[in-house]
């Protein structure tokens, strides 16, 4: 870093943590400099991005329709070009796996907003890390919280208390679910999230996947980590200790406070953009037990979780081909849970797997799962049968 200034690159920034991301530099601008983006398919928000960020390199997932200064290069060459100071990843899915391991390779700070990458191959990513003395800051406001409340302590936890919103159906009956549309899913009441994170919060696949990812990031056994129900969404995460003191996290409800809190660490800033939290007008803050038997997207996750190998990378992948469907008005909201758990059930695990097995588990997953739903054009909820971790 020259000046202090950090230089960044943003993999995924035309989607909404990526938008955020740059919301947060345009603040901070004397400390921040973007030197690479990579976008999807929007075009003209990633053309907006460059022009006003103009970095030295730049990545979309189709041919750009446009001109600019910027050099046209792969997502891996963005990730471990030798100037930048933090990788910011924030693509969806597996698509940032592979940069991912080049950042840190390469010796790179990544800030992690993706969760599959941890959920898919989070022995391997964290095994790199290590090696290669490379740090993992997470973005998630759940595990910055929990981040930040082991800042300072020798010890490690006793207890991680995850927290939940539990999504916009946690009160709804199964047949109340059964009737849930599009529409109504993709309307969460607390945060602004893209259109697959949105689904996976109503399903609370997101909450299980968040389990996974904090297994991984702070090497903490599985039943060492709790789900708390707490609508609203002002404790982000809590720590307990072995002398039976918790730590807590709390803010209002904004992506970009955990964003600029990777972005600046060691250092708080100020930011007259971020909201501020008013304990006074705060009345009652609720938190109850998760009851996993209305929500097996969780269940399947957590069980997915535990048993380890390929069986996460399954879990993902068949999650968001079963997303995909729903978003398309293909399928329903409870057929998102029996598309997953049939390919889980089918699945032939690997248990140490390499990366090229995490891989073609996944392809094995998204074919399998389109094959299901092709069979079924119509699809109907798979019958009732022993369910895969039924009881965890």
């Amino acid at each position: 870093m020259d000046d202090g200034i950090k230089k960044i690159a943003i993999l995924g920034s035309t989607g909404s943590v990526g938008r955020q991301v740059l919301e947060i530099i345009r603040v901070l601008s004397n400390r921040f400099q973007v030197i690479g983006l990579a976008g999807g398919e929007n075009l003209r928000l990633l053309e907006k991005q460059i022009r006003e960020f103009k970095p030295v390199m730049f990545y979309c997932s189709i041919e750009p329709d446009f001109t600019c200064k910027g050099e046209f290069v792969s997502m891996e060459q963005i990730a471990n070009h030798p100037e930048a100071d933090i990788v910011v990843i924030a693509t969806s899915g597996k698509a940032g796996l592979g940069p991912a391991l080049a950042a840190l390779r390469a010796g790179k700070t990544v800030a992690l907003a993706n969760k599959e990458l941890l959920v898919m191959a989070g022995e391997i990513v964290t095994m790199e890390a290590k090696r290669h003395q490379a740090q993992i800051l997470p973005i998630d406001s759940e595990h910055s919280a929990i981040w930040q409340c082991l800042r300072g302590e020798e010890s490690k936890p006793q207890r991680i208390l995850l927290t939940a919103s539990g999504g916009p159906f946690y009160r709804y009956s199964q047949l109340q679910l059964g009737e849930v549309t599009t529409e109504q899913a993709l309307s969460h009441p607390t945060w602004e999230m893209g259109r697959k994170i949105t689904i996976d919060s109503a399903t609370l696949m997101n909450k299980g996947l968040e389990v996974i990812e904090a297994h991984w990031l702070f090497d903490i056994p599985f039943e060492s980590i709790e789900i708390l129900i707490h609508p609203q969404s002002i404790v982000h995460s809590m720590v307990e200790f072995v002398d039976g003191s918790v730590k807590a996290q709390l803010s209002f409800p904004d992506m970009r406070l955990p964003i600029q809190y990777a972005l600046c660490y060691p250092e708080r800033l100020p930011n007259s953009e971020l909201p501020r939290l008013n304990l006074s007008k705060i009345q009652y803050l609720n938190f109850e037990a998760v009851d996993l038997s209305r929500f097996p997207c969780l269940r399947l996750a957590l069980h997915a979780g535990r048993r380890g190998g390929t069986y996460p990378a399954v879990l993902c992948a068949a999650d968001e081909v079963a997303v995909g469907f729903f978003l398309s008005h293909q399928i329903g909201f409870l057929d998102i849970a029996s598309l997953v758990e049939d390919a889980l059930e089918k699945h032939q695990g690997i248990t140490k797997p390499t990366l090229d097995e995490i891989r073609q588990a996944d392809v094995w997953a998204r074919e399998y799962v389109k094959h299901l739903c092709v069979r079924r054009p119509h699809f109907i909820p798979l019958p009732s049968r022993e369910r895969l971790g039924e009881g965890d």
